[in-house]
């Protein structure tokens, strides 16, 4: 296991380092630069200079490329070029806590709702309940998340006044506060995860069902949620884990517009904003860290793997 580690972990940072390259790239191939259309109203190309200069984009690209993997490396993401001239790393530091709490929270959603259902539509196959929880899944994969997050704010804000319509609480003013921001975010993310993860479950669980050793447990007399949980169910988890790991990380992704309708200035948004104001510093660091998490969530997808089945031996 350690030696598939450190290739894994090897491998990560290859992949990391492909991010960071490409991401680096291509914002700089994209015509123009963020400080002539800062200084656009003034018209003034000296001004524009100055500031180019301060921030290091008269050098030649390579240069830049070459400055911004050593500090990135010891890490230092560099500085916003709009506003007060926040260190990258503050403002990750400010808005990533949002992001993962809504990320965390929609995971434990999901797989709350989906797990249970997933198991109860395998038991029941092709019976009404069974029918009734695939009619559901697939309603919640056809409602698109802002969509859906909209719906939620018209009834439980707007309507029944239960619920704050827009913003964030930090987990330091009471867990009470912090819940009620971000159980709307969360749900209306979860929802169209937890249909996916449930059809995995039903599926992986019919296909273990018909295996022999189930049918021998069965036969045994062993009841049948002993059969269901204790033979079925682990042995069936493989592909329902890659599923889960794949759905954490693209929850982090789909946090990005969901932020922007609850008006909450999580990772997503600053990242948005970064795109619009070209502010390149502030969309490296950004994407790095988010596909820092895809790859965390792969290698602890791998991890998993071997520790529930195992014949899985990566040496």
């Amino acid at each position: 296991m350690s030696k598939y580690l450190l290739r894994r972990t090897l491998g990560a940072m290859v992949v990391m380092w492909a991010v960071a390259t490409l991401v680096f790239f291509m914002l700089r191939a994209v015509p123009g630069d963020p400080f002539t259309a800062m200084v656009f109203d003034t018209g003034d190309p000296t001004a524009a200079e100055e500031m180019r200069r301060a921030f290091g984009f008269d050098q030649p690209v390579y240069v830049q490329y070459f400055k911004y993997l050593v500090q990135a490396v010891q890490g230092n993401l560099g500085t916003s070029i709009y506003g007060s001239r926040v260190p990258v790393a503050t403002i990750i530091a400010e808005s990533f806590p949002r992001t993962l709490s809504i990320t965390v929270l929609a995971f434990l959603i999901a797989v709350t709702i989906a797990i249970p259902a997933g198991l109860i539509s395998a038991l029941y196959k092709y019976s009404a309940l069974d029918h009734g929880v695939t009619i559901v899944a697939f309603l919640g994969l056809s409602m698109p998340d802002f969509w859906l997050a909209i719906l939620l704010i018209i009834a439980f804000a707007a309507g029944l006044g239960w619920l704050p319509a827009i913003g964030y609480a930090p987990l330091s003013e009471g867990f009470g506060a912090w819940l009620s921001h971000l159980i709307m975010p969360a749900i209306a993310i979860g929802t169209p995860f937890a249909a996916i993860i449930a059809r995995m479950v039903r599926s992986s669980m019919l296909e273990v069902l018909r295996t022999e050793y189930v049918q021998v447990a069965s036969s045994k007399g062993l009841l049948r949620w002993q059969v269901l949980l204790q033979h079925a169910f682990p042995n069936a988890l493989i592909p329902v884990i890659t599923v889960m790991g794949i759905a954490l990380a693209l929850l982090m992704a789909g946090a990005v517009v969901v932020e922007n309708v609850f008006a909450i200035k999580g990772l997503g948004r600053v990242l948005i904003q970064g795109i619009l104001n070209r502010d390149y510093p502030v969309v490296q660091g950004a994407i790095l860290i988010v596909s820092g998490i895809f790859v965390l969530s792969n290698l602890i997808v791998d991890m998993l793997y071997a520790a529930i089945d195992p014949r899985i031996r990566y040496e």
